[in-house]
């Protein structure tokens, strides 16, 4: 598509990552994302990996995908996320049926791939998920409290307070606190 290598700026790096995040909330593939835009697959991945910046008839072909405006795509990008934080900005969602309590340390932007979730399950608390969100989203569970047993692709871990399990979520995963304490634990999240 006549794109070259070039020095990415900060804004190419956050597009290059929101375009990889686009495929992903999809759970397209390269030769999926080809197939509808017509851009080859050597240059979506290269643009996904901010190794060349678009030209604006790749991004047209992109937008046209996704069903988006050149407009929104960018606007998606051109502000930088917020550095800090606060620990009183941060969401707490509560599901007292479970025992499960979600923290948002560190929520999701675009431009970003990660994010940061601290959990906390009561004693007996039992979380089961038949598939995940995004296919091969890739987590870092770190116990920071407790004991937890996490089971991913049929096999449970039993882990206790600073044990971290490292996996990529392709099915179904569940959660037990099979302790008399609560567990905390950290859990970083990358969208692939």
């Amino acid at each position: 598509m006549g794109n070259e290598a070039v020095p990415i700026t900060d804004v190419e790096a956050r597009l290059a990552a929101r375009l990889a995040a686009l495929r992903a909330e999809r759970g397209w593939s390269l030769g999926e994302l080809a197939d509808r835009s017509g851009v080859s697959r050597s240059t979506l991945s290269r643009a996904e990996h901010a190794e060349i910046s678009p030209t604006a008839s790749t991004l047209n072909r992109l937008c046209a995908a996704y069903g988006r405006t050149m407009s929104q795509l960018l606007s998606e990008v051109e502000a930088e996320p917020a550095h800090l934080v606060r620990a009183a900005d941060q969401a707490v969602w509560t599901d007292p049926a479970s025992g499960f309590t979600r923290r948002s340390v560190s929520p999701p932007l675009a431009g970003l791939r990660g994010e940061v979730v601290e959990g906390t399950l009561a004693p007996g608390a039992d979380l089961a998920y038949d598939r995940p969100p995004v296919p091969g989203l890739e987590q870092h569970l770190w116990v920071l409290e407790g004991e937890l047993d996490v089971t991913v692709r049929d096999e449970t871990h039993a882990l206790a307070a600073g044990d971290c399990l490292r996996f990529r979520v392709w099915g179904g995963t569940r959660f037990r606190c099979p302790g008399e304490r609560p567990v905390r634990y950290a859990l970083l999240v990358v969208a692939p």
